[in-house]
């Protein structure tokens, strides 16, 4: 444990100087070997420690050694640096980025950049929802819930602007109703469940007159539609297919105990009575239909069927249309003219109490830490201590406008602190490393937001630095559903895991769909689409760790913040093991011990030239470790990188000497 501490100590003391510039700081990457770790994995919950990795301390790095490392499937976690080993551990995490010139944004990812837009012009009004009090209770099959129903936060969104401005006002309604769907969901399901549920987005389309279906008593139309509650559904069958099981809250239960199947039926009519306000002050009636949202015109059906086709506005309603418009017409007046101004601010990394606090407010609220968990300590180890030395800005095409380093990306709106990025910019990349972000403004998806933002620096930066061309958004692990929203940013790569050849996610899918650990360079003569061969197939039918979560036609990409769980060395268990391969990497087998890097306090000296200072007994240690070593980090690497040795400071005295 002391040793540890040691270790600790001496890499967040190193960061002052990696920090403050080349010029501070030798521009020599400093390790010491920790060797394999064993944890608790923070994907799949294991209740025992099956996530095994391979951990160094980063006294300083270059930017040019860590976009190695990165190259080679390793992460940080302030100065610890580690890789998983990807044959043995329980979530296989494989390195995926993207061109970012090359990138395509889906149409969900479109829509969140469209509705920050209109918030930061007013356009979307926002009043903070009632915490959802109502708990479900199922008798029989049925659904009923209390009586006294919360009001729902009302998001509505409305015209500013001239006639030409707008495209088509039923864009708008569909806009705000599926706002408010989110909202409910957010609030209600999540409230219902106790497990890590990732909820799909809302989709509101619009019914097409030809398939419009009158009421029996006809005196309502058919307009919008939502099908969220079979994504609902279908999520959690996921989570109960991953984890085993789905906690519900205590009258979620059937009378025998049991946990009931809980259908889109019953889905759509919980969401029905919830949303049951928004529609009506719309003009609009809403009900449940074989696991369909439905939304229905009221009163002056003409007037609706001409803002779906022609685009009118809200404030060109018409005064008799009744006491229901006249309630838009008032919002309208209180929230246009509200406009927002955006700052993004690229800083160094540094302490700043204030994204402190934003932190603090994230982890208490949306990850449910507990206080002692999120102390200014673990903040500065987790994300501001950072082994990277300070590249500054030379003006001759090599290095962009902020340098190469670690830096904190602020997100600020009318000057108040709403999320903050944690990225490392290298010579090939921006490395996105952590968000967080104000949880009052969930709706607005800061998440997703802030990774286009990042792909969008990194395009326009390139004109800068022509060799800064990816984004590298941490780790893909395909069998924790959560983690799977990095492959909606498209078009995606993943790192082999043994030959670090870069795939296209298109081709691993399949392959990843079969079996969890996969030598991707294996199929890389593959073309999307292109089936497995026979053998292929049958070969990857078997699981290391039980069945993955499938998926299915309606499954969408969930968006969570760019995570990576720190690992933290006084939790995690070393591994004493001998580390044996039944195929170790290429580059390992051509590498000589003799040659890798050792520094003894003030000297840098090859092995090789070193060893004849060590007894037989600690030459024997010496090199064990060294070829454990080099096989993580690669011969290259291991030549370039200052190995510094876990020996006692008398002895390192000594060889000094």
């Amino acid at each position: 444990m002391a040793e540890k501490k040691k270790m600790k100590s001496e890499a967040s003391s190193s960061n002052s100087n990696s920090s403050g510039g080349q010029n501070s700081s030798r521009a020599e990457s400093v390790v010491m070997d920790v060797g394999r770790r064993r944890s608790s994995c923070g994907y799949c919950r294991s209740a025992s420690h099956t996530s095994i990795s391979h951990g160094l301390w980063a006294l300083s790095l270059t930017v040019d050694d860590y976009q190695a490392l990165l190259d080679r499937g390793w992460r940080r976690s302030g100065c610890f640096v580690y890789k998983p080993e990807m044959e043995r551990t329980c979530c296989p995490s494989y390195t995926i980025r993207l061109e970012a010139s090359e990138f395509v944004p889906t149409k969900e990812q479109l829509r969140v950049s469209k509705r920050v837009q209109r918030f930061l012009d007013g356009t979307l009004d926002v009043r903070k929802p009632e915490k959802v009090m109502n708990e479900w209770s199922i008798s029989g099959g049925s659904c009923s819930s209390s009586q006294n129903e919360s009001a729902n936060c009302v998001a509505m969104e409305f015209s500013s602007g001239d006639h030409e401005e707008q495209k088509n006002q039923g864009e708008q309604i569909i806009h705000c109703l599926s706002d408010q769907i989110d909202i409910v969901v957010q609030e209600y399901v999540k409230s219902a469940f106790s497990c890590d549920l990732e909820l799909p987005k809302a989709s509101v389309k619009v019914v097409a007159p030809a398939k419009r279906k009158l009421l029996v008593e006809g005196s309502e139309d058919l307009l919008f539609t939502s099908n969220v509650s079979f994504q609902i559904s279908a999520a959690l069958r996921q989570a109960k297919k991953g984890i085993g099981h789905v906690q519900y809250s205590k009258c979620s239960t059937e009378e025998n105990g049991q946990y009931p199947e809980i259908s889109p039926k019953l889905i759509a009519e919980i969401l029905a009575r919830h949303l049951k306000e928004v529609p009506e002050s719309c003009g609009l009636s809403i009900r449940a239909c074989n696991g369909h949202i439905n939304f229905y015109s009221t009163g002056n059906q003409n007037m609706y069927n001409d803002i779906v086709k022609s685009g009118t506005m809200w404030k060109q309603l018409p005064a008799e249309s009744g006491r229901k418009h006249s309630c838009l017409n008032k919002i309208f007046v209180t929230s246009q003219g509200k406009r927002r101004q955006l700052e993004i601010r690229l800083r160094r990394s540094s302490y700043d109490p204030e994204e402190y606090s934003l932190y603090r407010k994230y982890q208490l609220r949306v990850h449910n830490d507990t206080p002692d968990q999120v102390s200014e300590f673990s903040y500065r180890r987790f994300l501001v201590d950072t082994p990277l030395i300070f590249v500054p800005p030379t003006g001759d095409g090599t290095v962009p406008p902020c340098g190469f380093g670690s830096f904190h990306q602020q997100y600020l709106i009318d000057g108040q602190l709403v999320a903050v990025g944690v990225i490392d910019i290298l010579p090939k990349c921006l490395s996105s490393k952590y968000l967080f972000w104000d949880p009052d403004l969930a709706f607005l998806s800061l998440g997703k937001y802030s990774a286009l933002e990042e792909i969008r620096w990194v395009k326009e930066n390139q004109v800068h630095c022509p060799s800064l061309q990816y984004y590298y958004l941490g780790y893909y692990i395909h069998s924790c559903n959560k983690m799977r929203y990095k492959a909606a940013y498209r078009p995606s790569e993943l790192l082999c895991p043994l030959r670090y050849q870069w795939i296209p996610f298109d081709v691993a899918k399949p392959l990843l769909d079969r079996k969890r650990y996969v030598v991707l360079s294996d199929f890389a003569s593959l073309t999307k689409g292109e089936p497995l061969p026979p053998t292929t197939l049958q070969n990857h039918m078997e699981d290391l760790h039980g069945d993955l979560f499938s998926e299915c036609k309606d499954d969408v990409f969930i968006h969570e913040d760019v995570e990576m769980i720190e690992l933290d060395s006084e939790d995690s268990d070393v591994d004493s093991e001998p580390e044996t391969s039944s195929s170790p990497p290429a580059a390992a087998e051509d590498g000589d011990v003799g040659n890798i890097l050792i520094g003894m306090k003030s000297l840098r000296l090859r092995f090789k030239d070193l060893c004849q200072a060590f007894g037989s007994s600690e030459r024997r240690y010496m090199e064990t470790q060294l070829q454990r070593y080099m096989r993580a980090v690669g011969a290259e690497l291991s030549e370039r990188i200052v190995y510094q040795p876990d020996l006692p400071l008398t002895r390192m005295q000594e060889i000094d000497e």
